[in-house]
Parts: C-alpha cells; structure tokens; sequence
C-alpha cells in the first residue's frame, strides 16, 4: 500500500511539471509536434524570478517568439523565424508570447516573472482565434 501512495505522488508531482516550470536559466522549445498536439512551444507556463533568462530553442523550422502582452514599460520584441532566441526578464508580470506564423493554430505561452500580477489583467484580455482561443483558456485556469 505505501508503494502506490508514492507513486500516487510522485504521478501528481510529474503531472504538475508538464504543464508549468520554475528554473534560474531555462529553455523552450518550438515544436511542430508533441504528441498529439500540434504547433506548441515545450511549456505552456514559465514560472521565472526577476534577471532569469528563457531561451526559445527551434526544435522544427518555421516558428518564432513575439511577445504581445508584457508590463508597462517593456518592449514587445519579436525574434526571427527558427533561430534560438533568448531574453532576459528584468521586470515582474506575464508575459504572454506567440509564434507569429501559428498565433491561431495553439502556438502560444505565457511567462509569469515574480510573484507579481501587476498587469495579468490585461494578458487576460488578449482576444485569440482559432485553437488559440481554446488554449489560452485552459491556460487561464492555471494562471
């Protein structure tokens, strides 16, 4: 019996990485496919601190990283199509990101910076299309 508590456990534990991850410096990647999704970055959720860097790691060819939600006085940047890119989050918020190409088929994230929900408010507002749509409410709902 205490055997399948601690597998109960660590299945729970398991199951709460997939979805989000929490790390100084950590990576993304830009997927094609995984499973039986399709366009997807790796995580749909980052959990970082303030100075943490994220980089976004082409697994397939054809995707990008565009930020279009961030805090008051960050700049939406956007990098180019399947080249690794990386970013370093000086300030707390969400920040919440698209692959430009594939912004209504699901492709899309979202980066809490810090224990701040300074400006989740207006990531909640976001409207989407298509898959997309779907996606980010499931992704609300962990937010």
């Amino acid at each position: 019996m205490k055997n399948f508590y601690l597998i109960f456990i660590v299945v729970c534990f398991m199951g709460g990485m997939v979805l989000s991850a929490k790390a100084e410096d950590m990576s993304i990647d830009m997927l094609n496919k995984k499973g039986k999704e399709k366009m997807l970055y790796s995580e749909d959720i980052a959990r970082i601190d303030v100075g943490d860097t994220i980089t976004w790691l082409p697994a397939s060819k054809g995707h990008n990283v565009q930020f279009v939600s961030v805090p008051d006085g960050v700049e939406k940047v956007k990098s180019k199509l399947s080249a690794e890119f990386s970013y370093t989050f000086e300030k707390e918020g969400a920040y919440l990101y698209v692959c430009t190409p594939h912004a209504t088929m699901g492709m899309i994230g979202v980066v809490i910076v810090g224990d701040s929900d300074v400006n989740l408010a207006e990531v909640k507002k976001y409207k989407f299309r298509g898959k997309s749509k779907k996606k980010f409410k499931k992704i609300l709902k962990v937010l």
